[in-house]
Parts: C-alpha cells; structure tokens; sequence
C-alpha cells in the first residue's frame, strides 16, 4: 500500500509517499481500507518536532480518516466487516497513521458511519467534531434558549460547533473573515453571522442578541479575542477556550464583576471513557443528520504537503481532507 511517511521532522516537504505492509489485526484492532484521511493543525505541528506530543521516527501521520473494514480481530464487537467507518484516534492511542492507504488500530478508536455521510466527510469527523462536542456540550454545557457566541465558525470544528448548539436549542451568533466563510457559517445553521469582533465592534453582538451578552462564547484565538470576550459575555456566563497562538493582556476585574468562568480544553486530556462518551454523543447527532461536516479542500495522498500547508495558513474554510485511494 502507499503511505506518506516522515522520516525527519520539518516543513510540509518532508512528506513522502512510500510503499509499506501492514501486520494482520490483533484480537482488539481492526483492518481498514482508507479513502480519506483528515488533516489537523496539531497533525502539523506534530511533524514539525516542535509540539508537545514527539512520535519516534520515522511515522505516518493522521489521526482521523474513514474507509471500510477489511479485517477485525476477534474480539471487535462494535464494528464488522465491511462496515463504512470513521476513525477517531489519539496521539496517545497508538492509531496514528490515517495518511495512508490502510491502516491497522484499535477498534475503540473505530466507529461506523451513515449512508449520507461520505468518507470525505468521514474523514472531517475525529478531533473536529469531538472537539466541537467536548467544548459546546461538555465544557459549556449549553442549554436550549441560551445564546452562543462562536468566534471564529468556519473553521473545521467551528462549524461543527455551531450545528452542535443549534442542535441543543441554542441561538448562535458566528464570526468569520471571508465572505465564503460566512456562507458555510450560516448554512451550518447560524442564526447571525459577523466579522470577527474587535473592542470597537463590540456592540454588533449586543445588538443581534437584544442588547445581552451571550451566556456562552467558544474561543478559538484567545490570544487576541480574550479581553473583547469578557467584555461581552453575559453575567455568569462561560468561555471556553479552543484555540490560542500567543500571550495577551486581560483585565481580571472583568471576571470578577460578571462571575463569568473562563474554561480551557484540550482534546487530548480526555480519558479513554471520555473519549468513547464523545465518540457515541458525535454518531447519535450523524444518525440524526443535525451534524453534517463541512469539507473544505481535498488533496490527493501524493499533495498531502500541500495539504498540510494549507491547515496552516488557513487557506480554506471547514475540514481538509486528503483523498488516500
């Protein structure tokens, strides 16, 4: 099979196709054959050596992918043979490796996929949408009738996020900086869509919500949003941060004066009962059709550099994709 592999870390050129054979399952994993594979910011910063996670050398990256399984070991129960999959994966899981023709993981990790959803779209679940659950649903704990604020919706796990609040009840105000950006953000069910929001634009959330504040913002550039965000949350309202690229300067009197709570998440530090918790709370709203990811770009397995260098400077809106067959 073909496999992109990085064998030193550094740019997006280090990716190269190769040729590589794959064991047969064991009894917990399972066999897939892949058709797309998504591409994550962490997916790149991870090939750089930089970040927090460091994979031995040499590896395949990818942590989120969908196909069909071709073999399963023999205590895999939740998934059968020639079932249509998405995978869902950890750096710490030990299912790296979706940039890949095939891959073999464990069958935790795996979980099957309605009809209406294409491997492309598949492929756009993993760390996207269980990011997205894990900050609306679980760190926010938004509630129907309440109003949330997504800074930053059309990215891969901001539009799942707004489909997600919608799916709760939630009245949702999204930004985004392109005018494509706004489209997809309004199609994933956004009530409002605005520019992103500076101290001086402040008041055109508090005019598309009454007047109020939001009861909860979802953050995904904390280093330059933070101090606009507690300048417009509701009292007793939350924020969670998603993203952040930097260091910035906030007022804590704010905090104090609303008794709003500021929530950081990473994905990452869910436990592997966590995990399966997002991974069935994400398949009930496929099942459902109230979250249908939204697929950007897709690049061939042997432009998966180019691929990676879009991620990183953000030339599309929604999930890149790489297509593996």
């Amino acid at each position: 099979m073909k496999t992109i592999r990085i064998n030193q870390f550094g740019t997006s050129e280090n990716l190269v196709v190769e040729q590589a054979e794959l064991h047969t399952p064991a009894e917990n994993e399972v066999l897939i054959n892949l058709y797309a594979a998504g591409v994550n910011p962490s997916d790149v910063y991870t090939s750089t050596g930089t970040y927090a996670i460091k994979p031995n050398l040499p590896y395949t990256p990818g942590l989120d992918g969908a196909g069909i399984v071709k073999k399963i070991g023999e205590h895999v129960t939740n998934v059968k043979v020639g079932d249509r999959v998405f995978i869902a994966s950890l750096p710490n899981g030990k299912a790296t490796g979706t940039l890949a023709q095939q891959i073999v993981c464990e069958g935790r990790f795996v979980h099957p996929i309605p009809q209406h959803i294409s491997f492309e779209q598949g492929a756009a679940l993993g760390v996207p949408a269980l990011t997205a659950y894990r900050a609306v649903v679980e760190r926010a704990n938004v509630q129907s009738g309440q109003t949330v604020f997504i800074h930053g919706a059309s990215g891969a796990v901001g539009l799942q996020a707004v489909q997600i609040a919608k799916a709760l009840g939630a009245k949702v105000i999204g930004t985004a900086s392109r005018d494509s950006g706004k489209q997809l953000v309004k199609e994933a069910g956004a009530d409002v869509v605005l520019d992103h929001i500076k101290e001086e634009t402040m008041n055109a959330v508090l005019e598309a919500n009454d007047g109020k504040g939001p009861d909860v913002i979802i953050e995904f550039l904390a280093n330059e949003n933070l101090q606009t965000d507690l300048q417009i949350i509701a009292k007793h309202g939350v924020i969670v941060i998603v993203g952040n690229r930097g260091e910035i300067e906030i007022n804590p009197r704010l905090i104090m004066q609303k008794e709003c709570d500021v929530r950081g998440m990473v994905l990452f530090n869910v436990s592997a009962e966590e995990h399966q918790e997002l991974i069935h709370g994400v398949a009930k709203l496929l099942e459902s059709e109230q979250l249908k990811p939204v697929v950007g770009y897709s690049y061939p397995l042997e432009q998966a550099g180019k691929a990676f260098d879009a991620v990183i400077k953000g030339e599309h809106n929604g999930k890149v994709v790489v297509k593996t067959q």
